[in-house]
């Protein structure tokens, strides 16, 4: 059975949990990466995307995630056509991804997003990146140059990370700066080996 030696990696848009899960990574954890495989899926599915949102979305057989994204963050709907879409197709290559780390029989980590908000996956320990609301939004307009109601609108798509505080296991706190972030992945990784 898939999942059995599986934590969930997770966060808040613009936490820091992609430098996070660089860190854990090198620390020897096995990581496998949700949004890789999105991407990945996201270009598999070029022609439906085409067809259910715009055909000037896809170049060369890749979708324009930034121009779909557009879409998907100003219109509940389309964002629910899409992660209909999606999502079972993501849950499927992780759940095969994840039956091979299984059999190692030591403690991987699954790089999931939206894991608190889909309830999709059977894992029972959960690692948060941190960050307050305020951080999320100034990083994510610096990062992907957004105006800050742009931000706030991906921000808002997400589950409230306060609340994703109350739901995991464990906290990688990001408010400081990458060498405090580094010591809490360090932590982290004596504490789940």
């Amino acid at each position: 059975m898939a999942f059995q030696h599986a934590i969930a990696l997770t966060g808040g848009i613009a936490t820091g949990k992609s430098t996070a899960s660089q860190w854990l990574a090198q620390s020897g954890l096995l990581i496998i990466d949700a949004d890789t495989i999105a991407h990945q899926i996201l270009d598999e599915q070029h022609a439906t995307i085409a067809q259910l949102f715009d055909p000037s979305l896809v170049i060369n057989q890749k979708v324009d995630r930034k121009a779909l994204g557009s879409i998907v963050f100003s219109d509940a709907s389309k964002r629910k056509q899409l992660e209909a879409l999606l999502h079972p197709l993501i849950y499927q290559r992780i759940q095969e991804h994840a039956h091979q780390a299984d059999k190692k029989q030591r403690p991987y980590l699954i790089d999931i997003p939206l894991f608190f908000e889909t309830k999709r996956y059977p894992i029972k320990e959960s690692i948060l990146v941190y960050a307050t609301p305020q951080q999320q939004r100034q990083r994510l307009m610096k990062r992907d140059n957004l105006t800050a109601t742009e931000a706030q609108k991906r921000i808002d798509a997400q589950m409230d990370i306060d609340t994703k505080r109350t739901l995991a296991t464990y906290i990688i706190d990001n408010q400081s700066d990458l060498q405090a972030l580094q010591e809490a992945c360090d932590k982290i990784v004596k504490l789940i080996l």
